[in-house]
């Protein structure tokens, strides 16, 4: 097994009590809060400063803007900050379906083709009949999404172009620190 020396190691990982603390997990507090606002702005300074040295930032904060819907503090960013990140790069993450992923069912609803092929993916070892049984519809309606999929493994689909790394990192310095690139702009 490969242990990871510190100079690989995420900053987040060493001080798992600040990146996980309440106050940088949910939205920022109420304006009339000012005591909770102020612990809230040296934690967020706190965790911006470790993940700024951390040698992981760059492939985090694409990841935490391009690829998946995370909460919290994470690559330097706040929710809020990684939405406008993503505004601003035209970018739109979905966030995970971990309830179709483990197979519960809801009652009475439409399936969707992406969520029947996501559930088949996830459970490669199980029959369609048991994945009709997790969600909840025929044998039949499986079978109908599995042919689809093949059918359509032979059309040419056109990929959203995903952003570069450093169209994203300069969205974040756009958002994260709107003063500083400005001043490097007149200097």
């Amino acid at each position: 097994m490969l242990h990871s020396t510190s100079a690989e190691r995420a900053a987040c990982i060493d001080d798992p009590a600040l990146f996980q603390h309440e106050l940088l997990e949910g939205p920022a507090p109420s304006r009339g809060d000012s005591e909770r606002q102020r612990q809230t702005a040296l934690l967020t300074a706190r965790a911006a400063a470790a993940c700024a040295d951390c040698p992981l930032f760059k492939t985090c904060l694409y990841d935490a803007v391009v690829k998946h819907d995370v909460a919290g503090f994470v690559a330097g960013t706040t929710e809020a900050q990684r939405t406008q990140i993503r505004a601003a790069l035209g970018v739109k993450v979905e966030a995970e379906d971990f309830d179709t992923l483990a197979g519960v069912i809801r009652g009475a609803r439409q399936l969707n083709h992406e969520e029947v092929l996501r559930l088949r993916q996830a459970n490669p070892h199980e029959s369609l009949e048991v994945l009709a049984m997790r969600l909840g519809c025929s044998l039949s309606t499986i079978k109908r999404h599995m042919r689809r999929a093949r059918n359509a493994a032979g059309e040419v689909k056109l990929a959203a172009v995903k952003p570069t790394m450093e169209r994203v990192l300069a969205a974040f310095a756009a958002v994260v620190r709107p003063n500083r690139s400005r001043e490097r702009r007149v200097a």
